[in-house]
């Protein structure tokens, strides 16, 4: 495995500010299920103010690290916690600081925005002037203005990714945990995301799971890889790529997938030369004719 100490300046560069307080802790994180590990020995930190792309390919264990993190699962060995607290043993103050987006989150779809966003408001005991200005506020940062009123159900997969970003800011949590954001989403869609986590990322901590290797580039300073539920690769985006290979290239090599990857290149060649043998053979044929 690889791991470095995230540059500060590679923050600055993003336009935040980390500190060394530690908002995000995963302690050898382990899940087992029977015999089989979603998850083994995970052990990574984030502070206050990095923005984290948690890297994976599907089945590498993300979501089962995320769900642990969030007090969600249980971890079967290790400890989670959000801003100091245990996951486990203390998960409602841990959650007075979590904003958490699963990747099909959780919607009620004849409800509208609004009404929705009041439900949690309520739940979260907002008084009213407190939930007034808190929905007012998510509404303007995500976007939902024009279909504030409309219901759930007949919103495009991007406004409902967005309601969904708004009831995770609702509480103004000070830690996000976002997975796959930007599943499903067009590219006018996944912009709108991408320029909400630019804001969030001035003064949020974020850990942002993608398989959109563009989006680690875009908002990314840090990334955390892990493969078969392992971690592979812990440090600064700017260390990731040294040989300037391509992020499509390390991210095949860190995963295990880079000699598949040639394997294809290589059948693909053959294929190519064949096709052009028998071209050639085809011609070659016509003209003695």
């Amino acid at each position: 495995m690889t791991t470095d100490t995230p540059a500060s300046a590679a923050s600055q560069a993003k336009g935040t500010q980390s500190d060394a307080t530690p908002m995000i802790e995963a302690e050898h994180l382990s899940k087992f299920y029977g015999i089989f590990a979603a998850t083994r020995d995970v052990s990574f930190t984030v502070n206050r103010g990095e923005v984290v792309a948690f890297l994976g390919p599907n089945g590498a264990g993300k979501s089962t690290t995320m769900k642990m993190l969030t007090g969600y699962l249980a971890p079967s060995e290790g400890v989670a916690r959000i801003a100091g607290f245990n996951m486990s043993d203390n998960r409602l103050n841990g959650s007075q600081h979590l904003g958490y987006l699963p990747e099909k989150g959780p919607l009620y779809p004849d409800m509208t925005p609004h009404s929705y966003l009041d439900f949690f408001a309520e739940a979260r005991g907002m008084g009213k002037k407190l939930k007034k200005d808190r929905i007012a506020s998510v509404v303007d940062l995500c976007s939902l203005s024009s279909v504030i009123y409309k219901p759930i159900t007949k919103l495009s997969k991007g406004f409902r990714q967005r309601v969904g970003m708004a009831q995770a800011l609702l509480h103004e949590p000070e830690v996000l945990i976002l997975d796959e954001p930007t599943s499903g989403l067009d590219p006018n869609q996944i912009r709108g995301v991408r320029e909400t986590m630019r804001k969030l990322g001035e003064t949020k901590t974020i850990l942002l799971s993608t398989h959109i290797l563009q989006e680690v580039i875009a908002m990314a300073t840090r990334v955390i890889m892990i493969n078969e539920g392992s971690l592979v690769y812990d440090g600064p985006l700017d260390q990731l790529d040294p040989q300037h290979k391509g992020l499509d290239a390390v991210f095949a090599e860190l995963t295990g997938h880079a000699d598949e990857d040639a394997a294809e290149g290589t059948q693909a060649d053959q294929r190519r030369d064949t096709v052009t043998a028998n071209t050639g053979s085809k011609t070659l044929s016509a003209d003695e004719d």
